[in-house]
């Protein structure tokens, strides 16, 4: 097996990375062996109202030049190790034309989309599924990153679709291709065609206050049928530890499946690793 790669951790630039460094996170990334890791940093312009007042934020964007600076530091100290330059830019309806120009303004190794609030709510907190039942919850957040994504295109990796079944407090407490076919139909046809990474999120995996979300196999063989062949593992790392978290059962599952490479990306440029 090739060596792996994390391709979505949060450093101290994130605006909740204190419990963690470019530095400790790296560390970490060397002692278990693996091949890198990429700082996709927080770039979110709008915050909702309930959170910005109780995190004190009017929006979520890092500071890219001491971000870059510092990995560029930490680099020398790992020569053995990639240490790659991102961000996880959230996708906001009301935000296109800040995050064009932040696009613009600066250069990356890699681009996560994501979408993180919707309908001016952070599903973190509980209050986007009042009133919805599982699947029209499920399905508006999906929805809306495929409206997202085709508006933005300027991206490399879909970070976590299944987000939203996080933080949900349905007894169904996964994404499955089969509920939601023609949404992600949609979705799998425009990555594939677009050469555009899946993200594998390891941190929607785990436990939810004794909600556990699962990663339908039957999503990843669609994209694999539509000719998608470009997988990302990502960790979601905010602490050290969780770096590389669950990957060596994660790159067992997709090879199962049948593909035979994990991706990254450096300056923009794929780079497939061999299973």
């Amino acid at each position: 097996m090739g060596k792996l790669f994390d391709n979505h951790n949060h450093s101290e630039f994130s605006f909740d990375g204190r419990r963690t460094s470019v530095r400790r996170a790296a560390q970490q990334a060397h002692d278990k062996g693996m091949g890198g890791l990429c700082f996709t940093d927080h770039c979110d312009f709008f915050v909702p109202g309930q959170k910005a007042r109780r995190e004190n934020l009017l929006k979520e964007v890092f500071d890219v030049k001491s971000q870059q600076a510092e990995i560029m530091s930490v680099r020398k100290d790992f020569p053995n190790l990639g240490i790659f330059k991102g961000a996880e830019i959230g996708m906001y309806c009301d935000c296109h034309e800040q995050i064009r120009k932040f696009l613009s303004d600066n250069e990356f190794d890699q681009i996560i989309a994501s979408v993180h609030y919707i309908d001016d709510i952070d599903p973190f907190y509980g209050g986007y599924y009042q009133g919805k039942d599982w699947k029209q919850a499920y399905g508006h957040y999906l929805e809306t990153i495929y409206e997202e994504m085709t508006w933005l295109g300027d991206f490399d990796i879909m970070g976590h679709y299944d987000y939203v079944a996080r933080y949900a407090p349905y007894p169904q407490t996964s994404i499955y291709y089969k509920d939601f076919s023609d949404l992600f139909d949609q979705m799998l046809t425009y990555l594939a065609r677009e050469g555009k990474a899946l993200e594998i999120n390891t941190k929607s995996y785990q436990d939810y206050n004794g909600r556990t979300p699962v990663l339908d196999k039957d999503i990843l063989l669609r994209y694999k049928e539509l000719g998608g062949e470009i997988i990302s593992l990502g960790s979601d790392s905010h602490d050290p530890c969780r770096v590389g978290d669950k990957f060596e059962e994660y790159s067992e599952f997709v090879k199962s499946l049948g593909f035979k490479y994990l991706a990254h990306f450096e300056g923009r440029k794929l780079i497939q690793v061999a299973i």
